[in-house]
């Protein structure tokens, strides 16, 4: 009995060894283009493209990011960085707001239709930015609202997604809880505030990633709505930089302004890692 159960833990020690080892191998697979990326950021532009590309950092770490940060190649990145900023923060709290109080009315709300308005939110996950970016640009265009923070923002703030996530998160919610809140006095706004939104968090926290990720990549919506250089995104930015023609690529000052556009998104994601992973797989009642 005693050599059945130790070679039980024998294998299952081998096969923890080698599950670490091929998460590893993963890792370093992944993280490879981005050192070669980071390596480039810090060296000149001969050392670029005369091969072998070097892979331990150069010496000009502060001059390519001063460079990239202060000028850039059509504006300066740190602008860019900004616009990006504030693009992903008003599109990940604007979905947030909106869908934390739409799913609340479909749910504790008792009006005619409210099935058929919640389908009808729902369908338009099938009707991407790409579909209906014509009428989009029109009505924004009409509003005088191009080249400006709130063209970028407000025709991306609806989600469907969210909305889904936190009618289902409601419905699991006791209707005890409600009940105990109209005795004791509190108006539907109160319990809002009181109740569901502080046990909402963890799953306000998770959507706040993955939305503010969706906000800082696009690219399609800032091309189509941005013609001054000032208005452009980080996204818009890194695909400017790359020569048209006979024009010479500065490959150092492209690859530390890629890093550079990686730098927020991964510490959203390290500054929330904690409320991300309980919201996706768990859920405070």
């Amino acid at each position: 009995m005693a050599g059945e159960i130790g070679g039980m833990v024998e294998k299952r020690g081998s096969g923890l060894w080698l599950t670490h080892l091929l998460m590893i191998l993963g890792v370093l697979l992944v993280f490879f283009p981005i050192w070669l990326a980071f390596v480039a950021s810090t060296v000149t532009q001969p050392e670029i493209v005369r091969p072998p590309m070097p892979l331990l950092p150069g010496d000009q770490f502060f001059e390519n990011y001063r460079k990239a940060l202060l000028s850039g190649v059509n504006v300066p990145v740190i602008t860019m960085l900004f616009n990006s900023l504030v693009m992903a923060l008003g599109i990940a709290l604007g979905k947030i707001v909106i869908s934390l109080l739409s799913a609340f009315a479909i749910v504790y709300f008792r009006f005619p239709g409210r099935r058929t308005f919640f389908w009808l939110i729902f369908l338009t996950l099938m009707l991407p930015v790409e579909v209906r970016i014509v009428p989009t640009y029109e009505v924004v265009a009409g509003f005088g609202m191009l080249n400006s923070y709130s063209g970028l923002i407000f025709p991306l703030i609806a989600s469907a997604t969210a909305t889904f996530l936190f009618r289902q998160f409601y419905l699991t919610v006791p209707d005890e809880l409600a009940e105990a809140a109209r005795v004791d006095g509190a108006k539907p706004l109160r319990f809002f505030l009181d109740i569901l939104l502080p046990m909402s968090r963890t799953n306000v926290a998770a959507l706040f990633v993955i939305l503010f990720i969706y906000g800082w990549n696009q690219y399609l919506w800032p091309l189509l709505i941005t013609t001054e250089p000032d208005m452009n995104t980080i996204v818009m930015g890194i695909k400017q930089m790359f020569p048209s023609g006979d024009d010479v690529a500065d490959w150092p000052v492209i690859m530390a302004t890629s890093i550079l556009a990686m730098v927020p998104p991964v510490l959203v994601v390290i500054t929330m890692q904690k409320f991300f992973i309980r919201g996706l797989v768990d859920s405070e009642k």
